[in-house]
């Protein structure tokens, strides 16, 4: 399926956390917390400038971001 965000949006798709730590502990879904990592899926054209110029965002698709 193909999506693009309109303007200066962006898409995210969270990227899973380690089922396991590096000591080999396994950790239960109940005491894990939401990722705050993820990867760019797609992005819009830009923000409009004051003078009618589209500016380009700094980001691109396949970036891995912290939100």
């Amino acid at each position: 399926m193909k999506f693009r965000p309109l303007h200066d949006r962006v898409l995210v798709r969270r990227v899973d956390e380690e089922e396991k730590t590096a000591g080999g502990i396994i950790i239960p879904d109940t005491a894990k917390e939401k990722p705050m990592e993820g990867e760019i899926i797609a992005v819009g054209s830009g923000s409009l400038g004051e003078d009618g110029a589209i500016r380009p965002l700094d980001v691109k698709a396949g970036d891995r971001v912290l939100f």
